[in-house]
């Protein structure tokens, strides 16, 4: 049904084209025939004949011509149609709504530009043109390049209209009348509400504060994605007690439903670890907390509120993290450091049977790795591409990433 009327228009298009452009012609007609006969008027439309035949003639030559090229340009357009939409969807909804908003606020920069140079003889009519085509481009690359900016720049908006809310609500009891030592006797007693609110959240930390017992362990979302977090509390080596803000679940969550494919699974797998932790009986106790800090946007800088508020431990894998909570005096277990403590030591002039898998950076370096993922350079590997060699460990580089050794073939 869509091709036929898409070849309706088509064909209707060239009709129009073919009749007003023979139209033009109609003098030419009249020129090399009989001038009186063709001059006649018809009466319609004030058309003599010779302009009524060209445009009769003009709009049968356009039907015939839009009838054989209406199913090649519908195979086009379908084309260009499935490419834009394959490209669209392998875009997150942010951008695509970004790449919106930059085109039509270029464009509305285009037109009020164009009116003002549309004056100028013989080049004001296509400067709008030009304006349009290249401020809707700049339009849409900024916006997209700058979208994390530009949503921080309005990450006041849902903050002032939480305050406004929660302002328009009405008070139960005034919060400067309750005593200190009754605010404390009710934090005492926090599950008798199916839903508290964020202000008692916040008065339940003080008492959290004063537990020291528990030792808790919060979860980064970094760590519960990777998944090692699950086999280490199997193990029974960590104590305490596993926190979880809800927060972190929220941005598990997110990234679970995002559009892009890789960011999905990861989501998902994260969300698949945290269940595992809680269904394994590995000795540990698993807290959600509800908790947040409004006037604090990233996920990590909330972590580290809470540790500080806590007295616990932050178990990540990431570097950053890891650097930015010493810094603020939080104590940090990283998944990484653990991994490269347990992993064998290897002194130079070791041997090992290795396979090479790859070149190297340098030319003629070749690649390997040992059964726990460490990276083995082998100086000369690359003629023992795919082939079982014996190496000899000449030095090995350790660091908070990880291990590197260096080999040559014996």
């Amino acid at each position: 049904m869509l091709d036929r009327v898409m070849k309706f228009f088509i064909t209707l298009t060239c009709a129009i084209v073919g009749a007003a452009g023979f139209h033009l012609a109609s003098p030419l007609l009249v020129t090399y025939l009989n001038p009186e006969f063709f001059q006649a008027d018809t009466g319609i439309f004030e058309l003599t004949l010779a302009s009524l035949l060209c445009i009769l003639a003009g709009a049968a030559i356009g039907i015939v011509v839009g009838m054989l090229i209406s199913p090649f340009l519908i195979g086009k357009l379908g084309k260009f149609t499935a490419f834009v939409e394959k490209q669209l969807s392998k875009m997150p909804i942010n951008d695509v709504i970004a790449g919106a908003s930059g085109l039509a606020i270029g464009l509305i920069i285009a037109n009020l530009l164009g009116s003002a140079f549309a004056r100028i003889p013989l080049v004001g009519d296509y400067i709008p043109v030009i304006f349009s085509i290249v401020l809707g481009y700049l339009g849409i690359r900024i916006t997209i390049k700058k979208r994390k900016e530009i949503s921080g720049s309005f990450a006041f908006i849902p903050h002032m209209l939480k305050e406004i809310l929660r302002s328009r609500e009405p008070e139960k009891v005034p919060k400067d009348k309750i005593p200190v030592a009754e605010v404390e006797k009710t934090s005492e007693t926090p599950s008798q509400e199916e839903n508290p609110p964020a202000e008692k959240a916040k008065v339940n930390l003080v008492k959290l504060q004063e537990d020291k017992d528990k030792n808790y362990k919060l979860l980064d979302t970094n760590v519960i994605i990777d998944g090692r977090i699950a086999d280490i509390c199997k193990t029974g080596f960590l104590e305490g007690t596993l926190l979880i803000p809800v927060f972190v679940l929220e941005e598990l969550q997110h990234i679970a439903d995002s559009s892009d494919t890789l960011r999905r699974v990861r989501g998902r797998r994260g969300l698949d670890v945290l269940k595992k932790i809680r269904d394994e009986n590995s000795g540990l106790e698993v807290e959600i907390m509800n908790v947040d800090f409004d006037d604090i946007n990233e996920v990590d800088s909330k972590l580290v509120r809470l540790a500080q508020k806590l007295g616990g431990k932050i178990i990540t894998n990431d570097f950053n993290l890891n650097k930015v909570a010493q810094l603020r005096g939080v104590s940090v277990l990283n998944i990484n450091e653990l991994s490269n403590a347990v992993k064998p030591v290897v002194i130079p002039g070791e041997t090992m049977r290795v396979q090479v898998v790859k070149d190297g950076k340098e030319p003629g370096q070749g690649v390997a790795y040992l059964d726990d993922g460490t990276m083995i350079v082998i100086e000369n590997g690359h003629r023992y591409l795919s082939r079982t060699i014996s190496v000899e460990v000449t030095s090995a580089l350790q660091t908070s990433a990880g291990r590197m050794i260096f080999a040559k073939p014996r």
